[in-house]
């Protein structure tokens, strides 16, 4: 059975950092994606980044430059390094996996409850 748990979540003002952390257990061995989504209230849910199991990374165009989307692939756990946070970064972030090799995308098999992480003005 798969199970991804995330953590790291927190409450910071504009500006700060966070670090997210998700610990993935039961994936059969083979390649995977994995990545990171956010959903605020009254907004649509939005993928965030994703890596693929040789390291290649994506990351949507409102965090570039801000966040970073890591993994220890030998630990099995996937990090969003979150910096320069802005009030508009509040939202839940969930984490994702999928077994797939080469580019990552829809659709995510494995999905996480989520982290919440408010961040204020």
């Amino acid at each position: 059975q798969v199970q991804l748990v995330e953590s790291g979540g927190g409450s910071v003002q504009t500006g700060g950092s966070l670090r997210l952390s998700c610990a993935a257990s039961g994936l059969t061995a083979g390649a995977y994606c994995m990545g990171w989504f956010r959903q605020a209230p009254g907004h649509e849910r939005e993928g965030v980044a994703a890596i693929d199991n040789d390291g290649g990374t994506v990351h949507v165009d409102s965090v570039k430059g801000r966040f970073t989307i890591s993994r220890d692939k030998a630990k099995n756990i996937l990090y969003l390094q979150m910096d320069s946070l802005k009030p508009e970064d509040t939202a839940m972030y969930i984490c994702v996996a999928e077994p797939r090799k080469g580019r990552c995308g829809s659709p995510w098999t494995y999905w996480g409850k989520g982290t919440q992480v408010t961040v204020s003005s």
